[in-house]
Parts: C-alpha cells; sequence; structure tokens
C-alpha cells in the first residue's frame, strides 16, 4: 500500500477519513450503528464531529431505520455494522431495502486481510462475508487499499443518485482501520444526472398515448420524487391511475384520478383489462403491488409503454410493447412536453365509478379500520404512516389517501418481513423531524424489533406506536383455517406491553374505541415515544354497538 505523502496533503487514518468523506463530502448527518469491538476504531473518527450516531438495540433494528430514514428524507440511511453477527441480523432489513429500491449504505468490519478465507477460528469469522451479503446488496465492495476508500464511497452514491437504488455494502478489515492515508486535497463528490429516456422512444409513447381512447396509468415508488411532474402528466392524460403502496401521495389527497393502490380489486382490474394503452412508471408490476389475492388476475391486454431505470425491469411481469430506459422523474416532465393541451377522456368519471364499485369505506373487510385512519387523520394530519405486515396495515394500503409522497410505507409489500414497523418509524422520525409518525404494528410483528422502544426514549423520539393486539399471527390464521390447515403456531402468548413500554420509560395506554384514540392523542405530550394499544376485540365490539362499523 501506498501511505506517501505529497507536499499538498495530509494523512489521517482510514477510519478518520470515512467519517471525512461521508459528512463533508455527501452530507451525511445520521448514523446508526451499535459498536462493537470491531469498530470501535472507527467512532475514534467520529469523537468531536457533529455526526448523530443513533444506537439501536439489535442490528436489524439499524437497518430498518436507516431505511425509515431514507424513504421519509429521500437521502440515503447509512450503518455501522460489525464482522460476522451483525451482518448476519443485518441482512433481513437489506433484503427488504433491496426488494423496494432503498438507498442504505452498509459499512462493516471484517477480519484482518491476512485472515481472510483461512477459516482459523477469529472472532466472528465468516467464510466469505462479502459473498454472503452481496445477494441483498446492489454490490458489496472488500477495501484492500485504504487509499482506494474515496472512490468507493463515490461509486456507493453514484448508485444511490443515479441508477436504481438499493443497499450497498462495504467491508473494511480491522487492520486497515488505523492505516495513514492520503487525505484528499479537494475531494468533491461529482455531480450525477440520471439517464433520460430515447427521445424517439418518448415520442412513440406520446403517440401511442394521443390515439389511446380508454387509457390507464400505473406509477410506482420509484416515481415519488416527481410528484408535480406525476400530476401534470395523469391529468393532461386524463386516464385513471393506479398508485402503488410505495407512490401513496404521489397525486396529492383524494385526487380525482387516483385509484389507489387497488389494482387487486375487482373495479380496478376491470379497467385494467379494458385499458387499450397503459403507462407504467418506476414499478415494477410486482404481485404485492397488483396481485395482493394472488390469483393471478390483474390483466393488461392493450399496448403496454414502460420506463424505468433498471432495462431488465422493462421485460419483467407483463408482456411489454414499449420500454424506455431512464429517470422516472425526468421521463414524466419530458413526456408531459408532448401533451400541451389537456386531453378529455372521461378519465375522472372512469376512476369515480370504479372507487363507487369499490365502496372501500363500506366494505366488512375494511370496516375496523375507517374509524381508525379517520381519527388519525384528525388529530394527526400529515403525519408519516410506517407500518409492519398487519391488519391495519393491509387496510390501510387500500384505504389511507396522503397529502404528498414518502408520507406512507410499511413491509407488507415485496420481501415482507415482520418487526419493520417500529424501527423505521423512528428512522422516519429522524429523517422529518418537521412531521409527526405513526408506526403501525401488531403484537406479533412487534415482537421482533419490541426492544426499538429504548432507542425512541434515549433519542426522545415522539413517534405514536399504535399496536393492534389480535392475539396472534391473525392473517396466517386465516390462511390456515382457508386451506384447511389446524392452526399451529399462531394463537400466541403476549406480554403486558402497557409493563413493558412502562419499563423503556414510554408512557402507555389501552384503547378500545376510536373516542379513546383520539383522547390518547390529544394527550400525547411530544417529548418522547407514545404507546396506544388497541384492544381488537373490544374495539370491534365497540364499533359494532355504536354502528361505527358501517355493517348493516
Amino acid at each position: 500500500m501506498n501511505t506517501s505523502v505529497t507536499s499538498n496533503q495530509s494523512t489521517m487514518s482510514c477510519a478518520e477519513l470515512l467519517v471525512h468523506l461521508l459528512r463533508d463530502t455527501y452530507g451525511v448527518s445520521t448514523l446508526f450503528g451499535i459498536p462493537g469491538v470491531h469498530t470501535v476504531e472507527l467512532y475514534r473518527g467520529l469523537e468531536g464531529s457533529d455526526v448523530q450516531h443513533v444506537t439501536p438495540r439489535h442490528e436489524q433494528g439499524a437497518g430498518f431505520m436507516a431505511d425509515g430514514y431514507a424513504r421519509a428524507s429521500g437521502k440515503p440511511g447509512v450503518c455501522l455494522i460489525i464482522t460476522g453477527p451483525g451482518m448476519t441480523n443485518m441482512a433481513t432489513a437489506m433484503g427488504q431495502a433491496l426488494a423496494d429500491s432503498i438507498p442504505m449504505l452498509v459499512i462493516s468490519s471484517v477480519n484482518r486481510r491476512d485472515t481472510l478465507g483461512l477459516g482459523q477460528g477469529r472472532l466472528h469469522e465468516l467464510p466469505s462475508q462479502q459473498q454472503m451479503i452481496s445477494g441483498v446488496a446492489r454490490f458489496s465492495h472488500t477495501l484492500l487499499d485504504a487509499n482506494t476508500l474515496p472512490e468507493v464511497l463515490a461509486r456507493a452514491f453514484a448508485v444511490f443518485n443515479g441508477a436504481r437504488p438499493g443497499p450497498v455494502h462495504i467491508e473494511i478489515p480491522i487492520d486497515l482501520f488505523n492505516a495513514p492515508v492520503n487525505e484528499p486535497a479537494s475531494w468533491q463528490a461529482p455531480t450525477l444526472y440520471r439517464a433520460a429516456p430515447d427521445p424517439e422512444g418518448l415520442a412513440e409513447a406520446a403517440r401511442l398515448l394521443h390515439a389511446a381512447k380508454q387509457p390507464l396509468v400505473l406509477l410506482g415508488g420509484g416515481c415519488v420524487a416527481a410528484p408535480e411532474a406525476a400530476r401534470a402528466l395523469v391529468e393532461q392524460l386524463d386516464a385513471p391511475t393506479v398508485t402503488t403502496i410505495n407512490a401513496k401521495g404521489l397525486l396529492g389527497r383524494d385526487h380525482p384520478l387516483d385509484l389507489g393502490a387497488n389494482a387487486a380489486l375487482p373495479a380496478v382490474r376491470e379497467l385494467a383489462v379494458n385499458a387499450d394503452v397503459i403507462l407504467a412508471v418506476g414499478t415494477e408490476l410486482g404481485e404485492t403491488d397488483y396481485d395482493v389475492v394472488f390469483d393471478g388476475g390483474f390483466h393488461l391486454n392493450g399496448a403496454l409503454i414502460r420506463i424505468d431505470l433498471d432495462p431488465e425491469q422493462l421485460v419483467r411481469n407483463q408482456r411489454t410493447t414499449l420500454g424506455l430506459v431512464g429517470d422516472a422523474g425526468r421521463s414524466l416532465e419530458r413526456l408531459l412536453a408532448h401533451f400541451p393541451d389537456a386531453m378529455q377522456r372521461n378519465g375522472i368519471e372512469r376512476t369515480a365509478n370504479a372507487l363507487s364499485a369499490l365502496n372501500l369505506e363500506n366494505d366488512p373487510a375494511f370496516s375496523d379500520f375507517v374509524p381508525l385512519y379517520d381519527t388519525l387523520a384528525e388529530h394527526l394530519p400529515g403525519a408519516i404512516l410506517v407500518g409492519d405486515s398487519t391488519a391495519p396495515v393491509y387496510a390501510g394500503n387500500h384505504l389511507v389517501s396522503q397529502p404528498a409522497p414518502r408520507r406512507y410505507f410499511n413491509a407488507s409489500t415485496g420481501y415482507g418481513t415482520l418487526g419493520y414497523g417500529l424501527p423505521a418509524a423512528l428512522g422516519a422520525q429522524l429523517g422529518r423531524p418537521d412531521l409527526p409518525v405513526v408506526a403501525l404494528v401488531g403484537d406479533g410483528g412487534v415482537m421482533f424489533t419490541l426492544a426499538e422502544i429504548a432507542t425512541a426514549v434515549e433519542e426522545r423520539l415522539p413517534v405514536v406506536i399504535v399496536l393492534w393486539h389480535n392475539a396472534g399471527y391473525e392473517e396466517i390464521r386465516r390462511y390456515m383455517d382457508a386451506n384447511g390447515v389446524a392452526r399451529l403456531g399462531v394463537d400466541l402468548q403476549a406480554p403486558n406491553f402497557l409493563t413493558l413500554a412502562e419499563g423503556f420509560g414510554c408512557p402507555g395506554v389501552l384503547v378500545e374505541s376510536p373516542a379513546e384514540l383520539a383522547k390518547a392523542l390529544t394527550n400525547h405530550e411530544a417529548n418522547g415515544p407514545l404507546l396506544i394499544e388497541i384492544n381488537a376485540a373490544a374495539w370491534q365490539t365497540n364499533l359494532i354497538e355504536t354502528g361505527d362499523n358501517n355493517e348493516e
């Protein structure tokens, strides 16, 4: 390794250079991590900096926090993780981020360079940590020369800013942390522009859309950075528009062309099958957005135009007529230029008819949760809603309308991990301290990451934790019942959540009605978290008795 110093350079350790580059070059202000014997030298690099370090209680929690931070703020979430068990714990969170294209930088330690792959029984040793983690990363890199750190970090942020985002892993051997490196005299992050679609392809897409009589637009999470362009284009096209779960709020609250994330429901499927031209932007057309009932019933018969940063996405799941590689925002803006005059194709009427046929607020499957979301909207307007895989979230995917993107996300789609909701909500609160944040969790899933209540208390994060307590894994119970399988492992013994919350220093309250929920929200002092446990059985009984569940 070349450690020579030129006259206009000073030296620092690799660990110090890492913090310097993250903070001063890439604007990283928050790190998530749990110190370990293999990462203490990284923390020497943090000494004296103004970078906030948040200590979760489990590495999976660190990853979920970084994920929620990135989704809410639009900036990459960054983690410092120890070798071996730290990375195996981290892998689940990286899998969720990979599935949803969330920018996450995971920096880990790894054993000394001269011991890698030797199987000597070293502390935290894996046969190949880099190989193991590559399957849940856009790329995983082992740093072998400390002076190449600026280039490797630049590659990571090039993925975040110029390509389809996702987790990136950089592992640094512990013998390199103190290695002297040349401090770049004026290292600056390059300015990157994402790809724009081919003009000829855009013109062909515009021709197809101009000729369409019953167009349909499908907008996914890849569009969240371009709400104005998305809204303007669908209005000019006068086209009913599906906004997936990760794109919720893209068109604004209750936009008259927004079908919501309801592509799996009959009335929207009918629009889809009858559409003569479909424009799909920034969406993988995956089953958890378009076929969540898992019956293969979402069909597109018309000409399908797809726009995505990832060319492989252009040919997955549905037969594509015209595929354009490009950034969603730039593509929407340039396609909009082809429609100076608004089309008149009864789009608002078609959307209204479909939503009327869905009749979501009176659907018995959702009736328990309409008062829940109405109460949250009244007392926490504009709140970011972060969910686990739990009954209120399954309903909210259909019911909730948000005023802006990045204010509703959960782990019920794609990878579909449990335990996501609570730590991701904490990350969202750190990323957007100006907005209220609600974690929507169930009594089963929250047990995966319950310890992160301690992190919320320690950081004084005013997250409202709404815990739907239905005594077990209700979704799996229903699947077992529907398939004639005896219930096993789904009826769980729950702890006393209020006592546990109190033990962490978090106030808690048990509610059994929308009125009690409203009172709890009103009394919440925003100097730390609040746990609101909803007794699901009592809540359902109260709704029936008061007639608030919209059932005859």
